[in-house]
């Protein structure tokens, strides 16, 4: 039995850095619980894996070898194929195993889930180079109308949105809301979590999630 994992990480990039995942199929894991065999994945599971840095701002050509740390795992919740697979988030590291200077996740410290963390994303559904449900010529009327807005008239995309809600959800990630924003095509969700190293992954897993779906 095989399982795929998408192992996903930040590039170096400057200042926004883009998201990057490879795909690496292992065999799934057996595990024994209450005497039985089960098939089951979990982060231990995950192996430490490499990728060319001279492709990601992350290293020279003549020395191009990076690591990537699994640090969190997500079931994946857009798997196209027949295969069981999840999301690897990762950290990028060094050949010699410390972290890589593009890795800011590693300075952040001990986890602390006392602290609680809700971010809001605003993104825009893009078409044919334009915002969704704007005409082909011309602007769409003034804003107004098109926050929180409801129905074919006020607002573009609603399908997609709801999807991407579901999806977040079936990962594990706690999706508290969405909603229309000012703009036609213009949306906007809210990610909670617990935990300053937990917020962090689960919101660049929700956008992951997001261009996953594009």
């Amino acid at each position: 039995m095989k399982i795929k994992l998408e192992y996903i990480w930040l590039d170096g990039y400057y200042p926004e850095p883009n998201l990057r995942s490879k795909v690496k199929v292992v065999d799934a894991p057996v595990h024994e619980v209450g005497g039985k065999k089960v098939h089951g994945v979990g982060l231990n599971d995950c192996p430490m894996w490499g990728f060319d840095g001279s492709s990601t701002m992350q290293a020279e050509g003549h020395f191009s070898d990076c690591l990537l740390k699994p640090v969190r795992l997500y079931p994946n919740p857009v798997n196209k194929g027949m295969l069981d697979s999840y999301l690897v988030l990762c950290e990028v590291m060094n050949p010699d195993g410390t972290p890589h200077e593009t890795n800011t996740r590693s300075l952040i410290g001990d986890e602390e889930e006392g602290l609680w963390f809700g971010f809001e994303q605003e993104y825009t559904i893009m078409k044919d180079g334009k915002p969704l449900g704007f005409p082909t010529n011309g602007y769409p009327e003034p804003q107004g109308k098109y926050y929180c807005g409801v129905g074919n008239g006020q607002v573009h995309g609603r399908e997609f949105v709801e999807q991407h809600m579901e999806n977040c959800i079936m990962a594990g990630i706690d999706i508290t809301g969405t909603n229309a924003e000012v703009m036609l095509g213009q949306w906007e969700y809210q990610v909670f979590s617990k935990g300053k190293i937990k917020a962090g992954d689960d919101l660049w897993v929700s956008r992951y999630i997001l261009n996953q779906m594009s």
